[in-house]
Order: structure tokens, then C-alpha cells, then sequence
């Protein structure tokens, strides 16, 4: 808490007219401690340190009785004189003496879930730094010291010991109480905190634990009467001698207050006393700093789900929730103090103006917050105005614009919460449907609710109603056949009712209405098949039902299914632990100390009558939560809300896990299970399923696992059934009876918006491996399984997944493999590969490197069959480079132990595909055909014909010059020659490309023709002519072929024409040297265009290399002079240039 070292003012005047002053002399508090001396005497009892133990005298159990129900200024007014010891044995009496609040105020943990909490000094760890343990430390050594009780007011010094970074701290504590609460705290210790700090639990604890050594005064004020004129100015004196620098100021001011006659405090009748206790008009309330209660939610707050502070949060929601259950009026405060930070919080703003939604956990603590009001609005013991000051309270923040709304989504559309339910009068036409429900919305629709139906009454306090059942109509909708009550209202609404009983401390009445919601339910889902049964061919011919459950249980913001099976387990572990060491939490001074004896929960010892044979508050849970979880609903619109029912599912699903299955959970669950397949239109995996239905994969698959060791047809059912997902799927006409499950629109013309739908279809492709992990052996199941996924799994990736997970389950290493499972992986592989044939798959690589993989374990009848109907699987590029390439590869013979026909065979397909594919696609496929033909004379020329037919129009440059370097390597120089040419018909080189990558071909292909002879060379260069313009690299060819002989690097044994070199002056090599001075000259003035000064230089070294061209001709210094002179001539104006020109060229 954020404790003051000031003390609170005094609440209340006192004065003591029935006393004279002759009852005063003498008549002081003796120093008597709070057991010993006057009538009680009692104290020993309490302290616990007698084995034996003395019934209570009357004046203690009349005291004890006063002081926890009436505040002492009622006692006064009632009574005119009140004896010493009945007020010393109030005022003992007036102290908490459980220690079980003290621990609630002074940390996040409760005492109430182990032993451990409370009577030591716990462990080491983050407990041991709550205020409580230390606490219990601290009076455990010995550091609480001068405890004294003047009247409803405590004091003592806490020392906190010297530690290795601090100093020894002695702290003074006060404690004032009333009526068993404490009303409030002051420490010098001066920590700021919501809970109380560890030295005001020492001297609490203190007080608690030894009473009998506190010494105890009457209040000051009753002191002071017994005091004469001479005491009493002595008494002052001597006050404020001791404290004369704090005290003397306000004594003098005092004193002349009291002695004007006219001065407001001589108005007033009587005098303030600190230590008097409560007034009448006081709230009798535990002690809440509310200003730290605020400080420490926005502190929270505003670290926006860092350090933590989500998790405080929710710890701060779960004290609120503690306080209800202790029917602590300090709940209703807190929670109000929390909601007003919530509200206030800048963001909300922020992200209504930006249009962004707010976090998912921050969005929780928003749900937990709309709870937590709808279980305080629904205390069965509310006071009208209470509720009346809730609902504005709740209205005033609903109104505000930047309140969240209930799914997170504007303008949702839900059922009222009051709508049909059997009490009060009707709601409001116009509020059946609200364009925006805030978080607080349903907690408002809540203030209309009460709890004065009769039957409801009779249902939560009663445990037999045979006397109230109607024997002579048990089809009466307020019981069922058995005559056990039954509770018809609105299941979310019903449950809120069972979770505010729950908060508020009323465990017993919560069952007992669980129960009757859980009969509802059961009775509900009977009749809902039976009504299916009678209707069924005319609802499956309409395709639509009488029933639409556009809001479901699950994922509901008020959870009516998580609240129904944590009632039941609750009472269910109960009832399994009674044993279990229980803490003792009573009113004696000793609590804190463990019973061993087996105790069993009155509430469910009360309850369990309305369980059946055999039946028990667990197995009721988990039926519970079957039927919830299997209730066809409407996947509700907006992000969060679909989340949330994913999230809310797997939450209820991981809690079902926690329970061990016996005989009697497994006749629960075949019993479920056939419910839930017969039930049509009402279940999730009835046959008449609703398009925008909550798919049920995560819940079916824990049916399958749970349902296989016992019912594995059952099982296998439930499964296939489950892995419908319809929003993926065309509307099936209405009179369409073909179809074996029917889908129907609840909402015509409506395209759903499914956020979750990725999440949804991984639960699918889980399912589905479930299933094909268990049918592993079993021929039959397998292809039904794979039937399934076939026709409801729509996404490639998925498939992989499943084909993927197949094929590992098939060849695991410790066993041989499973042919069928290995036969179904294969089948989803290929589906795979006719799926994403014509779509963008960014692992459509890996897809099909992993089905030749797949085929090859298969067998050789799997690869031959993927090469035959290649084309519905592949590319062409595919095909080749990666399908038939490895078919052929030695590490797929060896893995198959082929013998030699086999081989043949298998490379016969292979080179067939090959061969198809260059014919379909030339450009990218011919060079692997020509490769995979290399061994077959008659493929590979079959091969090389479809290149040449390919080249004039479907081949580029590139890919003829690749086939025709292949060809030069495998050697074929002429079938390479001849390619060579073809492709500088494609080609075409202007005089700025001298980076140009075909350059490097255009080299080898006129020394391809070189080496081959003087012919071909001719032959060759026209083609070079025509298609190059760039004066470097006709110059390059040109000098290489200058170099050496044509044909004397030949590899063939053609003849030659001659030994001698090539002369520059005739055909061919004139026509290329007439070329290059060509391209030269071109080039020259093409550049002088538009040259910039810093090029100068550059130009100067291109025009050297140009005068070694010109002077290849026999008249090339005179052509090179006369082209030099032109330039100064065109180009006189860049004198510098020209100047350089001059410089290096004359």
C-alpha cells in the first residue's frame, strides 16, 4: 500500500456523558494484554498454548458476535454505560483473526491453493519478496517489537535487518480496524505499493498469532475520562514536552481555539479520538489505497505489454476476482478504479484515429475486464442501488467512443443476452440487435437479470426437489424424466450466472445450477437428434434447418463452456483429493496449521445426487465440453473473434488432455460421438453442415486419438467426416441429393472473410496425418483416408506436407517398407504436381525433386509411369533437367538393383520423354535431350534434327551457340559448324557493344571455322559482316585469322587446299580487313558525336588501335592519313582534340 506516516484523522467525535466524576477516580486501563484480566478470560484459549480446551464464556461469544457486525458508536448510543471489561473483550474481538485477508492484501498469491502460503517463511525464489512471506519473517525472527492496542488501533516498530547493501531499518507501524476488517495502515517505511508492505503484515500477523502478548488499552478517549483536572493537565504537559518540535505549534493552536468562546470547535459536542473505532455511517471495508491502485494500472499500462505488465494485469484481475470470492466489497472498488485506467489510456485514441487494432493480449485483458463487471453485476445479493450505481457507471463508459467493442469488429450483430429468457418482462424490440456491443455491453444487458424465479431459487438452494417436482408432467420443461430440474435460458447467460455464483463465494449454488444447465444440454442434444431423425430427408432436400446457431459456445466472450467444465473439475478434484491436507482457515488465533483428516467438499456431497450411476462431477465436465465443442455455430466476423474461437478451442482442448480416460470417460465419449454424427444440422459433424461453419479438425483429432485404442471404426468416423472444409467449396445446389454431406448458406450471396483460414487448413492437413500415421498397415483405411484429403484438402502445400509426412511414416529405418502407405504418398505427390503445374509454387523445385525421390522407393513401375504421363505432371525443363536426368543417374540404378533389360528399358522411357520434350519446348529441353541420347544413336540424331528444325525460328543466339560448343565437345566440328552459323543468323552486334556476352561465341565460332578450312572460313565471314558492327572485335577475328593456317588444327583428316597463310588482299579475309576499317570509321565519328574532354585520351588510344587495322591494307597509311585529315577538317572546332590528334598522329 502506499503507506503515510501520518496518521488518519480521527472518524468519529466521542464523549462520555453517563460517566461522573466519581466513577472516574481510580478508573483507569490497567496494563492489562488483550487475554488476560477481565470477564472473558479466554486468552490462553486462543493462544493455543493449551492442549485443552475451556468453552467459551458468554461475554466473549456476545463480544465477538458485536464486534464483527456492529460499529462501536452503536454500541455507545445503545447502550448509556458500558462496563470496562465488556468493552476491552469488543475491542479484543474487533481484530481480523484470519489470517487468510491479510495475505490477500499484501500479495499477488492467495493462501487458499496450497499449504505452503501460509505459516512459514516460504522459499527461496519470487515468493520469498512478497510482502507476506516477509511478513512471516519477519515475525518469525523476533524483529516485531512494543506492539500496543489503544482501543481499534494497533501499533508497534517492525526492524528490518542490516543486509550486505543496506542498513538496519526500523519502521513504526499503526494498524487501525473495525468490525474484523482493517481500515487502514501507516508505515515510515515509506514504500509505495498497492498491497500492503511486509511490516504492517509482521505486526498484524503479530496480533493475530499472539494476542496474549499485546498489551490492550481502552480507546484514549475513555482514558482521558478517568482522568481529574490535575491528571489531565499533567498528561498534556508531559505530551508535549516529549514531542514539543512537532506538537507545540498545533497545542498552542488549540489552546486558543478552545479558549475563544466563539471558535468552531467549542460548536462542536465532544472531541475526536483515533482509537474509538467506527462511526454508523462508516463502510465497514478492508483498507484499499486507491491512488496506488491507479498509479500502478497506468504504470502498466503505459509499458504496453513490456516487462511484463500483461502479466500483472491479469494478476491484478485475478485479486479482484480473489476479493468477490472472500464477498470482499473492496472487489467492485478495484475493479472500478482499474476500469477508469483502462479507459483513460492514450492508445485507444491513438488507434481509432489511425485505424489500427490494438494488441491480442491487450485486447484479452479488455475481455477479462468486460467479465469480470458481468460477474459483479450478477451477485445474487447485490443491493438495488449498488446495481442502479453499476449501470451508470458501465452506460457512462460504454457511450465513450474509444470503449473496445465486443469482437473488435463496427456494427456486429448479436443475439440480446436477455432474449428468451423465462423471467421479466420482454426486452426492448429496438435492442435484439445493437450496431455496436463494447466490451461492457453484456454486462448492462445483465442489470435486467435477477434471481427471484422460483425455480431458479429451487434449483440453487435445494438438493432434493422431489417435493417440488410436478410427478404428474414430467415432459414439463422444467424438469426432465428423472425429475431433475432443468434451467432454460440463454446458455451463455446461464453460465455467467453459474461463474458469479463461483466469484462471489457460492460454490455449492454454482454446481447445483451447472448441473441443471449440463441436464438442459443433454435433454436439448436428445431431442435436437430425434427432431433430426423424423425431418431428416426433408431438411437434407431443403437443405436448410429450423436452428441456426449464429453464436456459439466456444469462443464466446462470456466462455459458458470453459465456465460449466471448471465448476464440475473443480468439485471433480475435490471430491478425488478430500484427503489432501486442507489449510485451516478459521477465526482461532492458531490458524495456519495444516488438518490431515479427509474432509469432502459440502457442495459436492450435496450435488453428487443429481449425478447418475456411475457418473462423476469429472466425467459430467468432459460431456460437457464434448457437446460444447461439437455445437455447429457460425464462424463469427472480424480477426480477434475468429482467433478467439481458435484459441478458446485449443484451450479447452488442452485442459481435456489433463484428464486420464476410464472405462466411464470412454463410454462418454462413443456416446458423444454418435451424437455428434447423427445430429445433423446441430452438430459440427452432422451431415447437413453449414458453409461458414467452425470447422472442427483440432477437435476431431482429439476425438480420433483419444477414441482409436477403444472404437477405432468410431474413430475413423468421426475423422473423415471432420475434414470437411466447405467455405473452400462451391454452394451444392438445394435439390442436389448426389452429394453425400450437404453444405448450406446461412447467409445467401454472402462470401465469407475467414482471417484464421491458414490456421484452419494446417488443423486440416494435422487431422489428416493423424489418421494416415494410424492407418499405417491397414490397406482399406488408407485409401479412404486418401480419398478424404483428395477431395477436401485444397492447398498444394498442404498436400506436400501430408505426402511428405506419408513417405517418412512409410520408409522408417527400423523397419522395411510400407508398400500401400508408400503407394498413398506417391498419390498425393502426383496431385500435388498436377496442381501446381500451371500455378506460381516457389517450392514447386523441391516438389518435384522429391517425387522422383518418392517414385524411385516406389519402384520401377512408379518411375516408368511418371515419365509416361509426364506431361500432366511437368514441365518440359522439368522433365529433362530434373525427372528423366535422374532416372538415369547410377545412383538410382544401384538403388534399384536393375539388371541390364531393366536398365534398358527404364533409359528407352527416358530418352522418349527427352525427345518429347525437345519437341514441345526446343529452347530450354533440346541440349538435355541431346545429352540423355548420347548412348542411342538413333535418339541422339533424332535429337540434333529437332534442333536443326528449331533454330531457323524457335532458338535464340545463345542456346544454338551452347548446342553447337556441346557438339564440338562430343566431336561433331561440322554438326557444330553448322549450328554455329545458324546462330549468327540471330545475332546482331552494333560498335558501342564491345562487352557484348556473345562476343566470346562469335571468337570460338570463326576459329571453329578456321580450324575447319579455308572454306568454311569464307563461308562464315559474310555471315561475321553482316551481324558484327563492332570494329574491336572484327578486328580481334581478324587478326587470328592471320595468325595460322586454315584447316592445320583440324581434328577431321579432310584434305587441305593449301599450307600457306591466308593473303589480306583477297577473298575472304579482304572483305572482313574492308569491314573492320569500316566499323572503324563509323565508330569514330559516332563517338565524336557527343565526346566529353574527359574521354579525350581514351579516343586517342582507340584511334592507335584503328591505324594497326588500316595498316593491314596495301594502301592503309594513305587510307589512315586521309581519314586522320577528315577528322581535323569536320571536327575542327574541339581544338583540343584535334591539338591531341595532331600531337600523336601529325
Amino acid at each position: 500500500m502506499a503507506e503515510r506516516v501520518q496518521q488518519p484523522p480521527a472518524k468519529r467525535l466521542c464523549c462520555r456523558p453517563g460517566y461522573g466524576s466519581t466513577c472516574r477516580q481510580g478508573q483507569r486501563a490497567a496494563g492489562a494484554t488483550c487475554g488476560g484480566g477481565g470477564a472473558g478470560g479466554s486468552a490462553s484459549n486462543q493462544g493455543g498454548s493449551s492442549k485443552t480446551q475451556n468453552p467459551e464464556s458468554l461475554l466473549d461469544i456476545a463480544a465477538r458476535k458485536v464486534a464483527e457486525k456492529w460499529p462501536f458508536q452503536r454500541v455507545e448510543e445503545r447502550f448509556e454505560r458500558i462496563p470496562e471489561p465488556v468493552q476491552r473483550r469488543i475491542v479484543y474481538w474487533s481484530f481480523p483473526r484470519s489470517e487468510r485477508e491479510i495475505c490477500m492484501y499484501s500479495s499477488f498469491n492467495t493462501g487458499g491453493g496450497g499449504g505452503e502460503e501460509i505459516g512459514s517463511s516460504g522459499e527461496s525464489g519470487d515468493e520469498t519478496r512478497l510482502p507476506f512471506r516477509r511478513g512471516i519473517a519477519l515475525l518469525e525472527s523476533g524483529c516485531v517489537d512494543n506492539v500496543l492496542q489503544v482501543g481499534f488501533h494497533l501499533s508497534g516498530t517492525v526492524r528490518e535487518p542490516a543486509t550486505s547493501s543496506e542498513p538496519e531499518l526500523v519502521c513504526n507501524v499503526s494498524v487501525s480496524f473495525d468490525r474484523c476488517k482493517i481500515t487502514a495502515v501507516t508505515c515510515s517505511c515509506g514504500n509505495k505499493d498497492i498491497f500492503y508492505c511486509a511490516h504492517v503484515v509482521a505486526l498484524s500477523l503479530y496480533r493475530v498469532r499472539k494476542p496474549e502478548q499485546v498489551k490492550l488499552r481502552l480507546p484514549i478517549s475513555e482514558t482521558l475520562f478517568q482522568m481529574n483536572r490535575d491528571q489531565l493537565q499533567k498528561f498534556v504537559q508531559y505530551l508535549i514536552t516529549v514531542h514539543h518540535t512537532e506538537v507545540l505549534p498545533t497545542a498552542q493552536k488549540l489552546a486558543d481555539e478552545i479558549l475563544s468562546q466563539n471558535s468552531e470547535i467549542n460548536q462542536v459536542h465532544g472531541a475526536p479520538d483515533p482509537t474509538a473505532g467506527a462511526s454508523v455511517d462508516d463502510e465497514n471495508c478492508w483498507h484499499l489505497d486507491e491512488e496506488q491502485v491507479q498509479e500502478q494500472v497506468k504504470l502498466f499500462l503505459s509499458q504496453g505489454g513490456y516487462h511484463g505488465s500483461g502479466k500483472q494485469l491479469n494478476l491484478l484481475f485475478s485479486k479482484v476476482r480473489e476479493m468477490l470470492k472472500m464477498r470482499d466489497s473492496n472487489g467492485a472498488r478495484m475493479l472500478t478504479l482499474i476500469t477508469e485506467q483502462f479507459m483513460g489510456d492514450p492508445r485507444l485514441a491513438l488507434w481509432r484515429q489511425q485505424g489500427t487494432t490494438m494488441t491480442d493480449k491487450y485486447r484479452q485483458l479488455w475481455d477479462e475486464l468486460g467479465a469480470l463487471w458481468m460477474c459483479i453485476v450478477l451477485n445474487p445479493h447485490y443491493k438495488p442501488e449498488q446495481k442502479g450505481f453499476w449501470l451508470r457507471q458501465l452506460r457512462r463508459w460504454s457511450g465513450v467512443d474509444v470503449c473496445p467493442l465486443e469482437d473488435g469488429n463496427h456494427g456486429s450483430e448479436l443475439t440480446n443476452l436477455t432474449n428468451a429468457l423465462p423471467q421479466g418482462p420482454p426486452g426492448n424490440p429496438d435492442s435484439l440487435t445493437r450496431p455496436h456491443r463494447t466490451v461492457f455491453t453484456r454486462a448492462i444487458e445483465a442489470c435486467d437479470l435477477h434471481w427471484q424465479d422460483s425455480h431458479l431459487q429451487h434449483i440453487i438452494t435445494e438438493d432434493r426437489h422431489t417435493s417440488y417436482c410436478y410427478h404428474d408432467n414430467l415432459d414439463s420443461s422444467l424438469f426432465d424424466a428423472r425429475g431433475w430440474p432443468l434451467w432454460h435460458e440463454h446458455v451463455p447467460t446461464a453460465c455467467a450466472r453459474v461463474d458469479a455464483l463461483r466469484s462471489h463465494g457460492y460454490p455449492k449454488e454454482a454446481l447445483r445450477l451447472a448441473i441443471a444447465i449440463v441436464n438442459t444440454l443433454r435433454r436439448q442434444q436428445q431431442k435436437q437428434m430425434e427432431f433430426f431423425r423424423t425431418h431428416k430427408k426433408e431438411l437434407l432436400h431443403k437443405g436448410i434447418t429450423s436452428v441456426t446457431n449464429l453464436e456459439g459456445w466456444v469462443g464466446h466472450p462470456l466462455d459458458p463452456i470453459g465456465t460449466l467444465f471448471s465448476t464440475l473439475m473443480e468439485m471433480g478434484w475435490a471430491s478425488e483429493d478430500g484427503a489432501t491436507a486442507l489449510l485451516d482457515f478459521s477465526g482461532s488465533p492458531g490458524s495456519g496449521r495444516r488438518t490431515t483428516e479427509p474432509s469432502v467438499s459440502p457442495a459436492a456431497a450435496a450435488a453428487q445426487r443429481f449425478l447418475e450411476d456411475g457418473e462423476s462431477f469429472v466425467s459430467l465436465a468432459v460431456e460437457t465440453a464434448l457437446i460444447g465443442l461439437g455445437q455447429q455455430r457460425v464462424m463469427p466476423d472480424g480477426l480477434y473473434a475468429q482467433e478467439k474461437v481458435c484459441r478458446n478451442e485449443e484451450q479447452l482442448l488442452a485442459r481435456l488432455q489433463e484428464v486420464d480416460l476410464d472405462d466411464t470417460l470412454v463410454k462418454i465419449f462413443r456416446k458423444q460421438a454418435a451424437f455428434l454424427l447423427e445430429a445433423g444440422p446441430y452438430s459440427g459433424l452432422g451431415e447437413l453442415l453449414y458453409r461458414e461453419s467452425v470447422p472442427m479438425h483440432t477437435f476431431a483429432k482429439y476425438l480420433f486419438t483419444s477414441l482409436l485404442p477403444h472404437d477405432a471404426e468410431l474413430a475413423y468416423k468421426i475423422a473423415l467426416r471432420a475434414m470437411r472444409l466447405p467455405v473452400l467449396e462451391s454452394t451444392a445446389p438445394s435439390g442436389d441429393l448426389s452429394r453425400p454431406h450437404h453444405i448450406v448458406s446461412v447467409v445467401p450471396n454472402r462470401l465469407p472473410r475467414w482471417f484464421t483460414l491458414s490456421h484452419i487448413e494446417t488443423q486440416q492437413c494435422e487431422l489428416a496425418s493423424t489418421m494416415l500415421t494410424a492407418a499405417k498397415g491397414d490397406a482399406r483405411k488408407l485409401e479412404t483416408v486418401l480419398e478424404s484429403i483428395q477431395k477436401n484438402i485444397h492447398s498444394a502445400s498442404h498436400i506436400f506436407k501430408l505426402a511428405q509426412d506419408a513417405f517418412k511414416i512409410a520408409t522408417l529405418m527400423d523397419s522395411l517398407p510400407d508398400i500401400t502407405l508408400l503407394k498413398v504418398s506417391l498419390e498425393l505427390g502426383l496431385q500435388v504436381m498436377r496442381m501446381t503445374l500451371s500455378t506460381l509454387n516457389w517450392r514447386r523445385r523441391e516438389m518435384v525433386r522429391w517425387l522422383v525421390t518418392c517414385a524411385t522407393e516406389a519402384g520401377v513401375f512408379a518411375l516408368d509411369s511418371i515419365m509416361q504421363s509426364w506431361f500432366t505432371l511437368f514441365t518440359p525443363t522439368e522433365a529433362t533437367s530434373v525427372v528423366a536426368s535422374t532416372v538415369m543417374s547410377n545412383s538410382t540404378i544401384v538403388r534399384l538393383h536393375l539388371d541390364c533389360h531393366q536398365q534398358e528399358n527404364l533409359a528407352n522411357s527416358a530418352r522418349t520423354l527427352a525427345l518429347q520434350c525437345a519437341m514441345k519446348d526446343p529452347q530450354n529441353c533440346a541440349l538435355s535431350a541431346l545429352t540423355l541420347c548420347e548412348k542411342d544413336h538413333i535418339a541422339f540424331e533424332t535429337a540434333y534434327q529437332i534442333v536443326l528444325d528449331a533454330a531457323a525460328t524457335g532458338m535464340n543466339y545463345t542456346q544454338l551457340f551452347t548446342i553447337a560448343r556441346y557438339m564440338e565437345h562430343r566431336g561433331y566440328p561440322m554438326r557444330a559448324y553448322k549450328l554455329a552459323t545458324l546462330a549468327m543468323t540471330h545475332l546482331n552486334l552494333s560498335y558501342n557493344q564491345d562487352t557484348h556476352p556473345a562476343i566470346n561465341d562469335v571468337l570460338w565460332a570463326c576459329a571453329l571455322s578456321h580450324s575447319l578450312g579455308k572454306n568454311e572460313l569464307a563461308s562464315v565471314i559474310p555471315l561475321v559482316v553482316k551481324s558484327v558492327k563492332c570494329a574491336t572485335v572484327l578486328s580481334d577475328i581478324l587478326r587470328r585469322c592471320t595468325l595460322t593456317t586454315p584447316g592445320l588444327v583440324a581434328l577431321h583428316s579432310r584434305s587441305r587446299n593449301s599450307g600457306k597463310l591466308m593473303p589480306l588482299d583477297k577473298a575472304p579475309l579482304r572483305q572482313l580487313l574492308d569491314a573492320t576499317i569500316g566499323a572503324y570509321i563509323n565508330t569514330t565519328h559516332s563517338r565524336l558525336t557527343h565526346i566529353s574532354p574527359r574521354h579525350y585520351s581514351e579516343f586517342i588510344e582507340f584511334l592507335s588501335k584503328a591505324r594497326e587495322t588500316f595498316l593491314m591494307a596495301h594502301d592503309g597509311h594513305i587510307q589512315f592519313t586521309q581519314f586522320i585529315d577528315n577528322l581535323k577538317q569536320i571536327y575542327k572546332g574541339k581544338k583540343k582534340l584535334m591539338m591531341l590528334v595532331r600531337e600523336r598522329f601529325g
